[in-house]
């Protein structure tokens, strides 16, 4: 044993396998110009192989092998173009007599010729892939291809074992599959650690997918010169006889192998494992039996690939789909947190998992398995520093998050997917420990050993299985579930900045209706203020006394006050009905004096505010002069909508007006006045000059009668059609002062003119303990 620091595992890493200088011993080798016209070096075996005497570097190879063999292997140069396909010609026959298959490569700027004993036909390898592939064509799940393949592979080859050998993400080994001869024991489920395999081999199986070993003792034929006249060695990448690292026959001498073949399996351009075939003698496997074998690994390959897309693709619609509907939910809901975290369940299916948590806004919500809560502002904190607005996983966290050894039992993998730009918004993946025994091939412990190679790595004696127990780590998160949870996030920020634009939408449009509410306020405000200074300035009669005078503007404003009210709590408008009722509920004495009959007739705001005027003066007049002055007296006040019959729904078209009818009787005789006066005026002309409509009024004997229209564009849609009932009588204000008397009032206002304005009303009613108070905010 040696303890030399310099000899550790980038020895074997660093071993430069490439350019061995040698080649195997079952075929020989020629390396020539790049036009393949002089024979530059040759292995030592090559004249005994093929029949030559003498020295036959810088001999034209037309000389070595006659002009038809030189011609034809010209030609198949010329044809190939990639280093890792060689130009393959079976049964050459060469001037000796003898026949050889024959492998040509050019390769930095040297055209390679290797020969072995010929031992197929052109159809063989053919055939022999076809029966290959034809066994595992239909197979659709990765298992059974597995199986299957090592099965047909040893039955078609002939090696004692095949193995199908998966590569990990930390570059060990497992075998997922085995065909073996019956007396030999499985490796089936066991791990092979990454130093097995060099990188530099590993660069190998990538360039050269096809390696046979056909004697794991061989003795290695040198190449003459080793170095060209510049001093470089041949590089023997490409090449199938090259020579193999004495530490990998060493390995498998140690593993009592004999014989040995490999086929990569390359997936989406990287190498996902191997086909590897052990046979425990000396075999030579032929070169037509070679192809058929790297014909078979690339479908094999190719096969892997297209199940794992297929797996992809479906698991991949199923998340779109599930994530669609998320999208299309979270685009209807006001609360964003509370949609996403009742959710969380459905966004733990999508990604294989043990619990799911989310942090939003400064709030946390978790389904599942979770984190303690006190670990979650630290985790949150790992999330910023790590995330960098992509997503992150990890399957060992307290390897990377030292306060994550307190939980590791609970939480060992994390898969962070960032929400936002912001920080802390972050939806995080969770699984739990796996404590997994791995059975290792033997211990992958490399020992160091001196001797005629020099201080070097040593494989491993044996191959007992050799137990590990991996402790605080969780199912590796798969390359799968990383773009599951780029999909995730994409829609999660998809759902994040459209609900922010909905935001700044209706922020700009409350803006908008702030302003324009103000701006319709202020344009009221102005019309009441003129409208009532318009009352109050028009002159009075020469007969009115001044407590009349205040009487009837104090009426005249009250309606006012009624419409404005009405037209706020109505949403710019209100109803006919509603209007009579307010303005004539004060002179019903008995029942069936006042009748009103109409459909639910909408006013908007200027109709209702012109209607309440004009029925005012109506009503107060047939309360001083008309029908509602004395006992008998009887009102009728209808509405219609001319232009078509009234339904249970209707819709006013421009051609329609509502007709309103009102008709007193019982009452003394009525004689027209002698005289106009405002109250007239606003009844004659407010109807026509404000809203365009009709207003007619014909005194007769028995009662007055009027009839009014207003315009199809001041009158909403009504949804149902009521008639009207007449409301129970109401009595007085002035019957019940008496009752009133003992009552105490607070009286709460801000502005003082209201205030005492309220508290002489109340005195008048003979309500005397009246207490005012100034309303704040």
């Amino acid at each position: 044993m040696t303890s030399d620091p310099h000899v550790n595992l980038t020895n074997c890493d660093r071993e430069p396998i490439q350019i061995p200088g040698s080649i195997q011993p079952h075929g020989c080798l020629l390396a020539c110009d790049a036009s393949a016209t002089v024979v530059l070096r040759h292995s030592v075996n090559a004249p005994h192989l093929l029949g030559l005497a003498g020295d036959i570097n810088g001999q034209k190879l037309r000389t070595v092998l006659g002009d038809e063999v030189a011609h034809t292997l010209r030609n198949a140069l010329a044809r190939t173009r990639e280093a890792s396909r060689p130009a393959l010609s079976f049964s050459v026959m060469l001037p000796s007599g003898q026949a050889f298959d024959i492998a040509a490569h050019l390769f930095k700027g040297t055209a390679i010729l290797e020969f072995e004993p010929a031992g197929a036909s052109i159809a063989e390898p053919i055939e022999l892939a076809r029966t290959l592939i034809a066994q595992l064509r239909e197979i659709d799940q990765t298992t059974k291809l597995f199986r299957d393949a090592a099965r047909f592979i040893r039955a078609v080859l002939g090696y004692d074992r095949v193995m199908i050998y998966q590569l990990g993400a930390d570059g060990a080994g497992k075998v997922v599959a085995e065909a073996k001869r019956g007396d030999l024991e499985s490796f089936l489920g066991q791990y092979f650690p990454a130093s097995d395999i060099p990188q530099q081999a590993r660069a190998l199986y990538l360039r050269n997918p096809i390696r046979v070993i056909s004697d794991a003792q061989f003795k290695t034929v040198a190449i003459d010169p080793v170095l060209d006249p510049s001093g470089e060695p041949l590089d023997l990448s490409y090449a199938h006889l090259r020579s193999v690292s004495p530490v990998h026959c060493e390995y498998l001498c140690n593993m009592g192998v004999g014989a040995s073949m490999s086929i990569s399996v390359i997936v989406n351009g990287e190498l996902w494992g191997m086909i590897a075939c052990h046979h425990y003698a000396p075999r030579t496997l032929a070169m037509g039996q070679r192809v058929a074998a790297e014909m078979f690994g690339e479908f094999f390959s190719l096969h892997i690939e297209t199940l794992r897309s297929r797996q992809k693709l479906e698991a991949a619609v199923r998340v779109h789909k599930a994530l669609d509907h998320i999208v299309r939910d979270a685009n209807q809901s006001a609360d964003l947190d509370g949609f996403f975290h009742a959710r969380l369940p459905r966004l733990m299916s999508l990604i294989p998992c043990d619990g799911i948590g989310m942090s939003l806004q400064g709030r946390w919500a978790s389904a599942g398995l979770a984190l303690p809560k006190a670990a979650v502002p630290d985790l949150l904190r790992l999330a910023d520093m790590v995330t960098d607005g992509r997503t992150w996983a990890s399957n060992r966290l307290s390897m990377v998050h030292p306060s994550a050894q307190a939980y590791f039992t609970d939480v060992s993998g994390v898969l962070i997917i960032p929400m936002s730009q912001q920080p802390r918004d972050y939806l995080i993946f969770f699984r739990k420990e796996v404590i997994e025994t791995l059975d290792w091939a033997g211990d992958p412990n490399k020992t160091y050993d001196s001797g005629a190679l020099g201080d070097r790595l040593t494989p491993r004696k044996s191959f007992a299985i050799w137990k590990e127990t991996v402790h605080q780590q969780s199912l590796p998160w798969t390359e799968q579930d990383r773009q599951f949870g780029d999909a995730i996030r994409t829609a999660i920020v998809e759902v994040v900045l459209h609900n922010s634009e909905l935001l700044a939408s209706e922020r700009s449009k409350a803006e908008v209706r702030q302003r324009i509410l103000n701006e319709e306020l202020n344009h009221r405000v102005k019309n009441i203020l003129s409208l009532i200074g318009a009352l109050v300035a028009h002159p009075t009669a020469e007969s009115q006394t001044l407590q009349d005078y205040v009487a009837t503007l104090k009426g005249r404003i009250q309606a006012l006050s009624l419409a404005h009210d009405q037209v706020v709590r109505g949403d710019g408008g209100g109803r006919l009905a509603t209007l009579l009722e307010a303005e004539l509920s004060p002179y019903r004495t008995a029942a069936g004096v006042i009748e009103l009959h109409g459909p639910n007739v909408i006013l908007d705001a200027r109709a209702f505010s012109v209607m309440a005027l004009v029925l005012h003066e109506l009503a107060t007049n047939a309360a001083k002069y008309g029908a509602l002055s004395r006992a008998g007296g009887k009102l009728s006040v209808s509405w219609l909508i001319d232009g078509g019959k009234l339904s249970v729904s209707w819709l006013i078209d421009a051609a329609n007006t509502c007709a309103i009818c009102w008709r007193e009787s019982g009452g003394p005789t009525v004689r027209p006045p002698s005289r106009s006066g405002f109250g007239s005026v606003l009844i004659d002309r407010s109807i026509p000059f404000d809203l365009g409509g009709t207003s007619t009024v014909e005194y007769h004997p028995e009662g007055l009668q009027g009839f009014f229209r207003v315009p199809a564009k001041h009158l909403t849609v009504a949804e149902t059609v009521e008639p009207c009932a007449p409301a129970s009588p109401t009595v007085r204000a002035t019957d019940t002062f008496a009752a009133r008397s003992g009552l105490c009032v607070l009286i709460l206002e801000d502005q003082l003119v209201i205030a005492v304005g309220l508290e002489q009303i109340l005195n008048d009613a003979q309500i005397k303990d009246v207490i005012t108070a100034e309303a704040r905010g």
